[in-house]
């Protein structure tokens, strides 16, 4: 299966790298994806870099992994002849490759070859715009790149800053030694300690105010994006392409009807997510953790939308997101499905009052949502009487800002207040 050549807009981009894509289909392993999907899904992921230039990529049905090759050695020959011919300096591996694998391939065929945690981790690299996300990004390399002995290659050259898997002659090679790379590792920690502090001190002054706070979170390319612009006005980078979206990003917004929130747009999660990413990127995800609401946001025109659900209530899972956590499937981009096939998804999320509809782009389906929120933030509202003191000036700002009073009468001591209130409001105004 061959794709036609990514094009790049800019004329000024330099040098690219011709990328040759393989999906290894292993017929042995019972929780395999479909192969075209996830053949399309790598292509798409080598498209998120734009120095690579993609000339074909294609299956490779596998009955077994060959533990020093990964592939018999008449394939090896066969794709050798194929990367010759297209004059290919990169193979892009859809799937783990072990440093042993890599040598003898890359020896075999004459090329630099990447496995999908290698790409990945190159595309974060390529993305990550904060200090946080940086330092993130260099840790996880460092722990992907423990394990195998980085060499430069002299037929391609050096490009761009980054990891250095793409690049060539001039980078700055990792020491091969382990205990370099541990000494790495122990003061990058020690910068993404300043700098998670730095964030929580962030969360703790949020919590003051208090806002409370709704969670953007699903598969990458899913569109959380394009509905974190469409309500916020803000201008996040909107791309049809992975990962596009990796610090994470936060706005107020005001519900209709409804209290202030901020609204947090996280990184996209993707099938086999790199182990080192998930460690690393755990502080990136800090707000969903803390999240009062997380709407979980699905590509609902995608052939394997149900797949990419799962792997992201797993990584939730793994994060330790819990399960009765107020949570909203947000069933979006509507607008690429057939009028006949988009009604269909209507009714069937008519029948979940967890589940909405969604077109981000033509903000078909948000009022709805909006008012789930606002309805669940809200919660169960109660009356209750409350005396204070004319010292205590704070707590009845509060009680005003937060639109909670009922009535107020003026006492010899202070003040009667009546509020209508829900519990969370309640801890809230015990911890002023």
């Amino acid at each position: 299966m061959s794709r036609p050549p990514f094009q790049i807009d800019d004329t000024n981009s330099p040098r690219v790298t011709r990328a040759w894509v393989l999906h290894p289909e292993i017929k042995s392993d019972p929780e395999r994806r479909l192969a075209d999907h996830a053949l399309a899904e790598a292509v798409s992921l080598a498209h998120a870099l734009p120095e690579l230039e993609v000339i074909g990529a294609e299956i490779v049905p596998l009955k077994t992994v060959r533990a020093g090759m990964l592939l018999g050695s008449g394939k090896i020959e066969e794709i050798k002849a194929t990367l010759k011919a297209q004059d290919i300096e990169l193979v892009l591996v859809d799937g783990p490759v072990s440093p042993v694998q890599q040598r003898n391939l890359e020896k075999a065929w004459g090329v630099k070859l990447l496995d999908r945690t290698g790409l990945i981790l190159e595309i974060f690299s390529d993305r990550a715009a904060t200090r946080e996300g940086v330092l993130q990004v260099e840790m996880a390399a460092l722990s992907y790149q423990r394990t195998r002995l980085v060499r430069a290659w002299t037929h391609l050259e050096r490009q761009r800053g980054g990891l250095g898997f793409v690049g060539g002659p001039g980078e700055t090679q990792i020491e091969a030694d382990r205990r370099a790379i541990d000494d790495q590792l122990t003061r990058l920690r020690r910068q993404l300690d300043k700098v998670v502090k730095t964030r929580a001190l962030h969360r703790a002054a949020r919590a003051k105010v208090p806002y409370p706070i709704v969670a953007l979170v699903g598969y990458t390319n899913a569109g959380k994006s394009t509905l974190f612009n469409r309500l916020t006005g803000a201008e996040v980078m909107a791309k049809d392409m992975l990962f596009a979206t990796l610090d994470p990003t936060m706005r107020r917004l005001q519900l209709p009807d409804g209290p202030e929130v901020i609204l947090s747009d996280t990184v996209g999660f993707i099938s086999n997510l790199p182990t080192e990413l998930v460690a690393a990127f755990r502080a990136t995800l800090e707000e969903v953790l803390a999240a009062d609401v997380v709407c979980h946001v699905r590509d609902i025109s995608h052939p394997e939308t149900e797949e990419q659900a799962q792997d992201v209530r797993e990584i939730m899972a793994s994060l330790g997101v819990e399960e009765d956590r107020p949570r909203f499937e947000v069933w979006n981009k509507l607008d690429l499905m057939s009028d006949e096939a988009a009604a269909a998804m209507r009714a069937r999320a008519d029948r979940d009052d967890h589940v909405f509809t969604t077109s981000a782009l033509t903000g078909a389906g948000i009022e709805a949502l909006l008012e789930a929120i606002t309805e669940t933030l809200q919660g169960q509202k109660r009356p209750a009487t409350l005396s204070l003191g004319f010292a205590e000036g704070k707590k009845r700002a509060w009680l005003f800002d937060q639109e909670l009073v009922q009535d107020e009468q003026q006492t010899d001591s202070g003040f009667e207040i009546s509020v209508r209130w829900t519990a969370k409001q309640e801890a809230q105004f015990e911890r002023l």
